[in-house]
């Protein structure tokens, strides 16, 4: 089993992507990146412990490739805003790829290299890769939000425009 860390915005809508697939074992909602230890959702909100909202991946890399992770990443995320993702704006809703080992790093870079020869955006893309650091699993009740809460999950999502933004520059909503 590997670790893939991504943050892609709100975390509760990183989750969805990424379960029930082959080869995916758990997903936690978490915060990683930043300089409290610790840090509780109350904090990491205000955006100033420097910690991404992200979601932690157990995963088989025999059975879902590290590169089918980045390649489904890529689709939930506008790589091109570094101010947040979609309604959700601040440090704290920023893109990153975290590698948890030199693979990692290599696989990465090369898929943001391909994403920006593409031509599928016109701005420059602004995702980071970075090392791996602490990943702090969110309160219990950030868990799987989205089946705890769907009716808010829904609501939350559909207000976002990640769904609209997916559509128009990824195709089908993936």
């Amino acid at each position: 089993m590997e670790k893939a860390t991504f943050a892609g915005g709100c975390f509760w809508c990183m989750v969805t992507p990424f379960e029930e697939l082959d080869g995916i074992y758990g997903i936690v909602s978490g915060y990683t990146g930043g300089h409290v230890e610790n840090p509780t959702y109350e904090q990491v909100k205000t955006g100033t412990t420097g910690h991404y909202e992200a979601v932690q991946i157990t995963f088989d890399p025999d059975v879902f490739p590290y590169e089918r992770l980045l390649e489904l990443y890529w689709c939930q995320i506008d790589p091109t805003d570094d101010g947040g993702q979609f309604h959700d704006r601040g440090p704290q809703y920023r893109t990153a790829i975290f590698y948890h080992n030199e693979t990692q790093r290599r696989l990465a870079e090369q898929s943001k290299r391909a994403l920006e020869e593409s031509g599928r955006f016109s701005k420059p893309i602004v995702t980071k890769i970075l090392p791996a650091t602490t990943f702090y699993p969110a309160e219990e009740h950030h868990q799987n939000y989205h089946k705890k809460n769907p009716e808010h999950y829904k609501q939350d999502r559909a207000a976002s425009g990640r769904d609209e933004f997916i559509a128009k520059h990824w195709g089908a909503k993936r």
